[in-house]
């Protein structure tokens, strides 16, 4: 009746889901095992029997846990009575605490119990802070709102004083040092199997304790809490703690993001049964409570039955600021496979000839391709509908571009260990505007360049300079009906290798071609993302949709649609020709700074600064996998060209490589000593290029990444897999720059990789 605790609400409850809430979270009165902790909806587990719960539930709602208001009990308790509901009016002030024993009261003792009820409730709200107002277990306020929605971003942020009140508390302060040493002991006493999983406890508790002594106003006791304990924390949480430090007082605690973070999204624990069973025995014969209703509250732990994981295992995954993702977040079906590709005739050129007369027998046209990056003509049955979105029409301009693909391919270098790419570098020199963003044309003909000064350069790649269409006048003289009218329009007066673009009032974050070649964008501070013609220089539209920074921009595979991603933590959906997004992906807990396009257009994947990976379906907005385990902000994203696997990459100089249809992490690849800021695979899938802020490239092996994954490995409980122990034997070279930060990668059509950065003069 009433919706789940961990789901977030802001209609007003009706008297009967009132009491539905208080059944469900009530110790004591739940009929299945893993609730709280088990299925996550935040409902304490059933206890071995009612006579066991019944003080651990009075304790647990009259001393520790915030006091219900008077006004909705009572309610609550005139409703059912008026609906001759006794028996769950009985229900409700029995577990309360106010009946005791198995018998029913008669009507003139309910009413002596409704009175005992109001006494102790009104005892209960006279020792609770001031302006908290009191909350109920699940974190409904007494007005009986729901709890705060999950922040999409500044411009819709939850009733702030709503979300704080979760931490009006009765515990004694000066016991939660004797509460969190209590458990540290504990958990360091149980068996090392169990330890690894339990410890995953110490930072989400350390962090909710933390904020409710400084929320009432203990700041004394706060400051020798954080100082005693904030060094057993994980080092990958040391900016979270940096942040946490600073909110010494009650009135820092307004408005700020951070806290909102951790209030409004569960922290997710994932955790092998046994070891569970064990955390609730001791807390429920310790009666710690204080503990329990944070946990209760603040947690969500997602059960597993299975062998406990490792601590590398779970080190590997855990990372992120809301925990791990749920695993049924996980589950829903990804179209994952490509596109078939629209049937167009290759004619013979000159030199495929001449091969043809010399050696007596036709030249392949296609070397034979792994199946990690071949693009089949049947159609994939892991693809999704051809019309599943509407994709642009092919024009002919697009066949002859697919016409050259092939003929390209056929001449494209087969890599492998034995045979690894030549590696041309671009560096910027002089680049004193402060080179920010780059990206390069699929047929490698032009770069773009966007800079801090607010400022979009783009250089032709090859002798061809680059010119403008000519004046309307000009226009009018040449006949249209010429072969060569392409050619025609363009004014070979305005030639030249470089062009500057300028529109943007802030530096400019992100650059990308359309695959056509007709258009660039580029995303700025300045909130906007413009979209530029490279037939005539100038800027055709400005979308305005963010209010923060745009991080960056993205065109897809197929054009006319691209993505963005911002500070106001959102990513949008555009079309070119629509000056609205047609999708908001609402989700992450922070900004949202590097987007790319799944190769069948049907997916986003964003990374952000909350630590995670997101995959977006765009048809519905729907987010259909989270992936974590990074340990810093994730700057780059990658797909294999079939479209199987995702890369990513990030400030804590990680490469992880995820499975998308399993929606597992596959592979963590670790060779470089500072940020990736680009990620690129081969054309063929076979080799995976990255390039860092420490001045490497290096090359890693995917086939034998990918090579050993079995499928039996997924069907695992733990919803994990055994990681290569060691990286370095997937790592084929690092070549190093002489002082040049490498900030984008690129693959020729024939594989020839592409590096560029601006030269950093130490």
């Amino acid at each position: 009746m009433a919706a789940p605790p961990d789901e977030a609400s802001e209609s007003v409850k009706t008297e009967p889901e009132l009491l539905e809430e208080v059944k469900q979270e009530t110790p004591g009165c739940n009929d299945s095992e893993e609730t709280a902790l088990g299925n996550g909806n935040g409902v304490s587990p059933k206890p071995a029997s009612p006579q066991a719960a019944a003080p651990a539930a009075v304790t647990s709602q009259v001393e520790s846990s915030e006091a219900p208001d008077r006004q909705t009990l009572l309610a609550v308790l005139q409703f059912l009575k008026k609906s001759n509901l006794k028996e769950s009016a009985d229900v409700l002030l029995r577990e309360i605490g106010v009946v005791d024993g198995e018998d029913a009261p008669s009507p003139g003792q309910q009413d002596g119990a409704e009175q005992t009820l109001l006494s102790r409730v009104t005892a209960g709200n006279s020792s609770s802070a001031a302006g908290g107002g009191a909350t109920s277990s699940s974190g409904a306020s007494a007005g009986g709102l729901g709890k705060a929605p999950v922040s999409s971003g500044p411009q819709d942020q939850p009733d702030v004083s709503a979300v704080l009140s979760a931490y009006t508390q009765q515990g004694d302060p000066a016991l939660y040092e004797e509460y969190y040493s209590g458990l540290k002991r504990f958990i360091e006493s149980v068996l090392d199997c169990h330890r690894a999983e339990l410890s995953q406890l110490f930072y989400p508790l350390f962090v909710h304790m933390y904020l409710e002594l400084v929320y009432n106003q203990h700041e004394n006791k706060a400051k020798s809490f954080f100082d005693k304990f904030h060094g057993d924390q994980e080092c990958y949480y040391e900016d979270d703690l940096r942040i946490l430090a600073s909110l010494s007082k009650k009135e820092h605690m307004k408005g700020n993001e951070t806290m909102l973070d951790f209030r409004t999204s569960k922290f997710v624990l994932r955790i092998s049964r046994d070891s569970y069973q064990l955390l609730k025995r001791h807390l429920q014969e310790r009666q710690n409570n204080q503990i329990w209703s944070i946990v209760q509250e603040h947690l969500y732990i997602d059960i597993f039955d299975g062998m406990p994981r490792s601590k590398q295992q779970i080190d590997a995954m855990v990372g992120s600021l809301s925990g791990e993702a749920r695993r049924e977040a996980n589950k829903v079906k990804v179209f994952y496979g490509l596109l078939k590709e629209p049937e167009i005739e290759v004619p013979l050129d000159d030199e495929d000839e001449e091969g043809e007369n010399e050696e007596g027998k036709p030249k392949k046209k296609k070397p034979k391709k792994d199946s990690i990056g071949s693009k089949s003509k049947k159609q994939d049955p892991n693809a999704p509908p051809q019309n599943r979105i509407p994709l642009p029409e092919l024009k002919d301009s697009d066949k002859l571009d697919k016409i050259m693909i092939m003929k390209e391919a056929a001449k494209r270098v087969r890599l492998g260990p034995d045979s690894l790419p030549s590696i041309c570098f671009y560096t910027f020199l002089n680049a004193y505007q402060g080179l920010t963003a780059l990206d390069v044309t699929d047929d490698s003909s032009m770069i773009a360049g966007g800079f801090a000064d607010s400022t979009v350069r783009v250089w032709s790649l090859t002798p061809k300079k680059l010119r403008g269409v000519k004046s309307t006048s000009d226009l009018n003289l040449i006949d249209k009906e010429s072969d060569d009218v392409l050619e025609r329009i363009m004014d070979e007066k305005t030639a030249s290798e470089m062009k500057v673009l300028c529109g943007h009032s802030g530096p400019v974050y992100a650059t990308s071609f359309s695959p056509d070649r007709n258009y660039l964008l580029s995303s700025s501070e300045d909130g906007t993302v413009r979209l530029w013609s490279l037939q005539t220089f100038t800027c055709l539209v400005a979308y305005k949709g963010h209010n923060y920074p745009v991080w960056d921009a993205q065109f897809s595979p197929y054009g006319y649609y691209f993505i963005s991603g911002g500070h106001d933590r959102v990513a949008r959906l555009w079309a070119t020709d629509h000056y609205q997004p047609l999708r908001i992906f609402a989700g992450h807990l922070a900004d949202v700074i590097s987007t790319r396009f799944h190769p069948n257009s049907n997916y986003v994947a964003t990374g952000s600064t909350d630590r995670t990976v997101r995959l977006w379906d765009v048809l519905n907005g729907n987010c259909v996998r989270i992936f974590t385990g990074h340990k810093g902000p994730i700057h780059s994203l990658t797909f294999t060209p079939n479209g199987k696997f995702l890369a990513s990459g990030g400030t804590d100089a990680r490469v992880l490589l995820w499975d998308i249809g399993h929606g597992l992490m596959v592979g963590e690849l670790k060779g470089h000593t500072n940020t990736i800021y680009a990620l690129r695979f081969s054309r063929d899938g076979e080799i995976l290029a990255s390039g860092s802020m420490d001045n490497t490239v290096c090359l890693w092996d995917t086939i034998k990444a990918f090579e050993d994954l079995e499928t039996d490995d997924f069907t695992s409980a733990t919803g994990h897999i055994n990681l290569h122990e060691n990286s370095q034997d997937l790592l084929l070279g690092s070549y190093m720059t002489k002082s040049t930060p490498v900030i984008h990668l690129h693959f020729t059509r024939r594989n020839l990789l592409l590096a560029s950065g601006a030269y950093s003069p130490q």
